[in-house]
């Protein structure tokens, strides 16, 4: 009796292109989580509410957003590889501009700077993605996908490390008297005007550090040799492939579902420094906790790739949402500590979605329709841009009914895990 051969994730063929590629998904991860703690560090030093300070966040996941589609297009055009090492480029000058930015001391050169970068990474992402798929077989794109993604945070939490060992406790401005009031609103203007140009260029330093890494990655690149994408017979129009993906339910509900997953990482991730602040923690010892979700994050990725092999990963989606649903809910409701752990532990909830929405969006679609269909589901990182500020708006009120202002504003990331716990569901029941 014949047996079935077994499907590697990765076949020997695609190995050093899928390590390299792979890398990259660490390289945006560092990217992401050293940014999301300077929402609290722009607040205190530029002396500028929470709201206005979450601009960062708009600057970073709008860059997506403007880029995501040109990116495309351009993928489109030409190759993977070229869309990689233009990501690159964007990405090096982005991180370079901090230089300047330190330099003049304007809140709007570092939000330009971010801006830039994340041109590149909507280069990046538009295309690593999709070229991940592409490295090998239908059937195990999915899990190929989940298994490089698992790789994000690694990224990511030597970005969190980089912030909370590097940046946070070196910044002047968060330096507490023993009341535990933050001494930095007290000073004089010209005393304040020092500390400031000292915790800028601490801001400073890892960019600028980042962008020759980039650099180097760039050069790493350009001279392997990459697979080609098969060519397209008789393609279509960008117009046509458009119509197409809006035509496509399950695309279209996959679009939506990430924008409030990214929106809902984001939150949880950037106003964890918030939360544990309101229980009288330091910016520097919070981040301690940032790190622990990420390292949560990092071991449940692995995990539910594993449980792929046995459980339908569009009701392993639906799971994870309800369960993040339930520890947000937590968050909201129980004040104290408690409320904080949970808020960590979400994190190991959140560790499949974005790979797995991502591959269930794009399953089914034609070749010459996956680049722009992976556009849109880059745009959709916007979400990441629009609803931290939301979040901070609320933070800022301090008091909402009975709640603090704090507790209450997770109300946001809890309605983003409904959206995409009813996406899984009609997945695998209505969209087979």
């Amino acid at each position: 009796m014949a047996t079935s051969k077994k499907i590697p994730v990765v076949s020997k063929e695609y190995l050093l292109p899928f390590i390299v590629i792979t890398s990259l998904f660490s390289l945006w991860g560092f990217a992401n989580d050293i940014t999301n703690p300077m929402v609290a560090a722009f607040a205190t030093v530029m002396e500028i509410s929470s709201a206005k300070a979450a601009l960062v966040q708009l600057a970073f996941y709008g860059g997506y957003a403007t880029m995501a589609i040109p990116a495309a297009l351009f993928v489109r055009k030409y190759s993977y590889k070229s869309g990689i090492l233009l990501g690159l480029s964007l990405y090096a000058i982005g991180a370079l501009l901090f230089y300047p930015a330190a330099e003049y001391e304007v809140f709007g050169f570092f939000l330009g700077s971010l801006y830039i970068l994340t041109f590149g990474l909507a280069f990046l992402e538009t295309t690593a993605n999709p070229f991940i798929l592409s490295m090998g077989d239908e059937k195990t794109a999915t899990q190929r996908l989940n298994l490089a993604q698992a790789f994000n945070p690694i990224g990511s939490l030597f970005g969190m490390f980089v912030a909370s060992k590097f940046i946070l406790v070196a910044l002047d401005s968060d330096k507490r008297n023993e009341a535990g009031e933050i001494i930095f609103s007290t000073l004089s203007e010209a005393k304040k005007a020092i500390v400031r140009t000292h915790d800028l260029s601490i801001i400073r330093n890892p960019y600028v550090i980042l962008g020759f890494v980039v650099i180097a990655m760039f050069i790493i690149i350009s001279l392997i040799k990459m697979p080609k994408r098969k060519n397209i017979e008789n393609p279509t129009s960008a117009k046509s492939s458009f119509q197409r993906l809006f035509k496509n339910s399950k695309y279209k509900e996959g679009v939506l579902a990430q924008l409030f997953y990214v929106a809902a990482q984001i939150m949880c991730w950037t106003f964890i420094i918030q939360y544990a602040g309101n229980l009288g923690i330091s910016k520097a010892e919070a981040q301690n906790y940032n790190i622990i979700a990420m390292t949560i994050f990092l071991c449940s990725r692995f995990v539910s790739t594993f449980l792929m092999k046995y459980i339908n990963s569009k009701k392993l989606l639906m799971i994870f949402a309800l369960c993040a649903m339930a520890t947000i809910s937590g968050v909201i409701l129980i004040e104290g500590m408690m409320g904080l752990y949970l808020l960590v532990a979400t994190s190991a909830f959140m560790s499949l979605m974005f790979p797995t929405i991502y591959g269930i969006a794009l399953d089914g679609l034609s070749k010459e329709d996956t680049a722009l269909g992976a556009a849109g589901l880059v745009m959709a990182i916007v979400g990441g841009a629009l609803m931290p500020i939301l979040q901070g708006t609320m933070i800022d009120m301090e008091k909402i009914g009975p709640f603090s202002g704090v507790n209450f504003s997770f109300i946001l990331p809890f309605i983003c895990f409904c959206f995409i716990a009813i996406y899984g569901y009609r997945t695998f029941k209505i969209h087979k």
